[in-house]
């Protein structure tokens, strides 16, 4: 079972104690550990995390320089933990842009963690749906050799917040995706919020187009 989440709602939240953004921020990191910790509990072999968009840049300096710090801060104390229990780390989107320091970092993970077969989690950075298409196309290319060039399709798209769109993540992998959106920010979705939101997925019919034959019943 694919699982992506657009953490949407770490600003916001922060806002509403009259804290910086930033902190927010911080505590959407520890959401992020919950939601790795409980997602193989789920049955969720893959889990893709929205961390920063193509988009985020026009966000002002000091709060792009801050999710930086955040997210090596974030590799280094969680790399030991994700390689004991099984996890694999992936990094998706564009990595030229990133800090020169950063990115060393990022490649060590994915490394450290590569033999990870309990669960996959891709965190995408610098990333741009429409971007990654028009890198990933050539002449000639199949939709099967274009899936296997963006990654797995996506089963269940959550996204926090309140909002109700995509915003250019995996428009490709969600074209069956089963949407649930929830107005709980993300630095307070827990261990409970993701069930339920899996649980909602798992009584949903799939069709992929089809009609089911319901004679049988």
């Amino acid at each position: 079972m694919h699982v992506a989440i657009i953490m949407d709602g770490n600003g916001r939240w922060a806002q509403r104690f009259g804290w910086p953004r930033l902190a927010g921020h911080k505590q959407g990191a520890e959401s992020v550990r919950r939601a790795i910790r409980h997602a193989p509990c789920l049955g969720i072999e893959t889990l893709t995390l929205y961390a920063f968009s193509s988009d985020n840049w026009k966000r002002p300096a000091d709060e792009v320089a801050g999710l930086m710090r955040l997210l090596a801060h974030f590799i280094e104390k969680e790399v030991a933990e994700c390689r004991e229990n099984g996890v694999r780390l992936q990094f998706i989107g564009r990595r030229d842009r990133l800090p020169i320091t950063l990115v060393p970092a990022l490649e060590r993970a994915e490394s450290d963690t590569a033999a990870g077969r309990r669960l996959l989690v891709r965190i995408a950075l610098d990333y741009s749906s429409r971007d990654m298409l028009l890198a990933a196309l050539r002449p000639g290319m199949d939709r099967e050799e274009l899936s296997r060039t963006l990654g797995p399709d996506v089963d269940l798209l959550i996204r926090t917040g309140g909002e109700k769109r995509l915003s250019d993540f995996l428009l490709w992998e969600c074209a069956y995706a089963e949407f649930f959106f929830t107005p709980v920010a993300w630095p307070d979705f827990s261990e409970r919020d993701l069930e339920a939101a899996v649980n909602e997925f798992r009584s949903r019919e799939r069709r992929f187009g089809e009609v089911l034959d319901t004679s049988a019943a």
